[in-house]
């Protein structure tokens, strides 16, 4: 498994696999070879390292072949090969997040959202994981379970590997973005769930997070808040009731879920902020720790603080929380 260093390293490694896939050369550019290698910009303190989440092909077979679609911006399609990257801090502190980025479940702004997330959080010395999931209309059969397949599974490997990477066993958490947000909420609440066939010994090992940190998320798919992508996506454009219900995070909220960690503007154009209001109101009727960020403004995709039309502060409320949970 090659090592590599800085932010964009994920996006480097991206480039070289559409690069391997178009070309029996395994030459990059270079400008893919610097974003491989971590030598364009960006802080350089760590290393990154990628595991594939299944053994053979994911559960239930179909997707995409070939390589992965990467946009100008580090926004991932295509995805035929779900993975995790392992980025690790000069001074880890035995804390990790598993990290996934939004994108409608249509594609993921990994360099925006997840690597950002890593950054930060790598600076804290925690281990991040940013995953890349299936998407669901990409020919899954799995359908809409595919991405959470891909969680629960990446969740289990982090738990089978803490020891050998000296992390705390009791401090594995989730962070999401938007639709990433949805995934790693339906991860929080729904991690007991048989969702695919056992793989190997890692999956008789606890899906379940630890915590749970979900930034301008997707909740609930009914109405009136049903208009976004990660609705049509994951049920289609006339879901029935039953399906809406089975996909949207509050609904399975109970007791025993990990605490979480909100964050929402109120001027949120895509992600109402109903959204989050009805996440907290669900955990604290069923006795979950939740503490929700309000911010008046920052629109939606503002990833670790910047947003569309400036700086959105949050992340010091974030590091309060964590400090406060024992997590840094």
């Amino acid at each position: 498994m090659a090592k590599v260093t800085g932010r964009r390293a994920f996006l480097g490694w991206m480039l070289w696999s559409s690069a391997a896939w178009a070309s029996d050369k395994t030459s990059l550019s270079e400008d893919a070879s610097a974003l491989y290698t971590g030598s364009i910009g960006h802080r350089q303190p760590a290393v990154s390292e990628e595991i594939r989440l299944w053994p053979d092909a994911p559960p239930g077979g179909g997707g995409p072949e070939g390589a992965p679609h990467v946009g100008h911006h580090g926004a991932v399609s295509h995805i035929a090969t779900p993975v995790m990257r392992m980025v690790l801090p000069e001074r880890p502190n035995g804390t990790s997040v598993l990290i996934a980025a939004g994108g409608g479940y249509r594609f993921e702004e990994i360099e925006k959202e997840a690597m950002a997330g890593a950054d930060w959080l790598t600076a804290r010395g925690v281990t991040a994981f940013v995953l890349t999931y299936r998407l669901p209309g990409e020919g899954w059969l799995a359908g809409p379970k595919a991405p959470l397949q891909d969680a629960a599974r990446a969740m289990r490997l982090i738990r089978s590997r803490a020891r050998s990477l000296s992390l705390d066993p009791d401090r594995i958490g989730c962070m999401g973005f938007s639709a990433g947000g949805h995934l790693m909420g339906m991860l929080a609440t729904r991690f007991d769930e048989r969702l695919y066939p056992p793989q190997d010994a890692a999956d008789s090992l606890s899906a379940r997070p630890d915590f749970a940190i979900l930034a301008y998320p997707v909740i609930t798919l009914k109405p009136p808040y049903d208009h976004t992508s990660t609705r049509k996506q994951l049920i289609g454009s006339h879901p029935s009731a039953k399906e809406t219900a089975e996909w949207s995070v509050e609904t399975h909220v109970k007791k025993g879920d990990p605490p979480f960690f909100l964050v929402q503007a109120k001027d949120d154009p895509i992600s109402n902020i109903e959204n989050s209001m009805i996440m907290r109101a669900a955990l604290k009727k069923a006795g979950v720790p939740v503490k929700l960020e309000i911010m008046d403004k920052g629109g939606h995709g503002f990833a670790m603080g910047k947003g569309h039309d400036g700086h959105v502060t949050w992340t010091p409320m974030l590091e309060t929380w964590m400090r406060s949970n024992d997590l840094l």
